[in-house]
């Protein structure tokens, strides 16, 4: 029997490599790609004020306005200093000290309209005032005077939160609510990085990704979530990533480079404005003080760390810059000094004064029609409150 016929393998030969590459599919795109942020943050001033190479996607503001930004920034800080120094005199029960964030706080401000709203946590009582809100109302409910001191209707401005991410659900709504009305309103919900693992935060973010609503997700990721590090909240390479997953564009950004928190800012509230649905943008910065009064933060890092914060202050970063375009003198500067410190003593003569305050109140703005159940505690304060009035007589 003779041997099996063998078919011979024709040689591959370099020219059939090549068309075999040619024919290959190209690679489909990423789908990711149009949501992710820059690899590196977006940074316009270096540390020391000089300005980096212009960012094609983010032009740096107008002189005047950063002129601006600066005067905002450094009330901001000196009304920050007296609110501290407030709480330690017992006039505040509490206050977190946002030292160390002007740039975000401002920033985040001065890239609104003022008929856009903003959904401020606990910590963003300096940008509040920088939303031009008498200072002694944004300290009202620090105070323990009442829920919120400003009207959030005129103002435009939601009560400060202090449960973790309950804003970025009511900052979908809203922001929904006004397109749905044919509005151009752009809603700003403020976080911090341990939001951003609360459930209410992907809520928040995946609602307003399917219903394109114009919300801008503001990340001020100032490395701690009280005493837990970052590390010890995700292993994202960082904050940012988490809009991918929703289909929301991100970006991230140096926090102590005003000039690029508010260019990167305006953009996305332009984004968001014109229909394009949310933005998320994590800035990078670092809180100098504790996180209240009431905290220690000498338990969970060193004086070395606060201390390498201190170089990259926002406040100076753009004063360097703006001396340096001739748009800022020794005779600004010091007048800005100036309108500060008045500022300060017009805030702290006024906290001197004690408020009336009626216990009563507190059963009010409850439900729309109070329950039996709360009739019956107010009437029982209400006869407490008398017989004591009788005792004393």
């Amino acid at each position: 029997m003779g041997a099996p016929d063998v078919q011979e393998v024709p040689a591959v030969t370099t020219t059939s490599r090549a068309v075999r590459r040619k024919s290959r599919p190209a690679a489909p795109p990423d789908p990711a790609r149009p949501f992710l942020p820059t690899t590196e943050q977006i940074r316009l001033l270096d540390p020391a004020g000089t300005p980096l190479p212009a960012h094609p996607d983010y032009p740096a503001p107008p002189v005047e306005t950063l002129v601006e930004l600066y005067r905002r920034m450094v009330l901001g800080r000196r009304f920050d200093l007296q609110a501290t120094a407030l709480t330690k005199q017992g006039r505040l029960a509490v206050y977190p000290s946002a030292r160390g964030q002007e740039a975000c706080q401002v920033g985040a401000i001065l890239a609104l309209r003022d008929e856009d709203w903003v959904f401020p946590t606990y910590r963003e009582s300096m940008a509040l005032t920088a939303r031009g809100i008498d200072p002694v109302e944004v300290l009202t409910l620090l105070r323990g005077d009442w829920h919120c001191g400003y009207d959030p209707a005129v103002r435009r401005t939601a009560p400060q939160c202090t449960p973790l991410a309950t804003q970025c659900v009511h900052a979908a709504g809203l922001a929904y609510g006004e397109a749905y009305q044919g509005r151009d309103t752009v809603a700003l919900a403020f976080l911090g990085d341990g939001a951003t693992s609360e459930g209410d935060f992907h809520e928040g973010v995946n609602f307003a990704a399917v219903f394109k609503a114009p919300v801008v997700y503001f990340i001020q990721n100032n490395e701690y979530a009280i005493s837990v590090p970052l590390s010890r909240q995700t292993a994202a390479p960082s904050l940012a990533y988490k809009g991918v997953g929703y289909g929301v564009p991100s970006e991230r950004v140096d926090g102590n480079d005003p000039v690029a928190v508010l260019a990167v800012l305006t953009r996305a509230v332009a984004h968001a404005r014109a229909g394009h649905g949310p933005f998320l943008v994590e800035a990078h910065t670092y809180r100098m003080e504790p996180h209240t009064n009431a905290d220690d933060a000498a338990r969970y890092r060193d004086a070395d760390e606060v201390a390498s914060w201190q170089d990259r202050d926002p406040v100076v970063r753009l004063e360097t810059y703006l001396r340096d375009r001739g748009a800022l003198d020794d005779t600004t500067v010091a007048r800005v000094a100036a309108q500060a410190e008045e500022y300060a003593a017009a805030l702290r003569e006024r906290m001197h004064d004690k408020p009336t305050v009626d216990p009563l109140t507190l059963f009010d703005h409850v439900y729309a029609e109070p329950t039996p159940q709360l009739v019956e505690q107010r009437e029982q304060v209400r006869a407490e409150l008398a017989a004591d009035q009788e005792g004393a007589g």
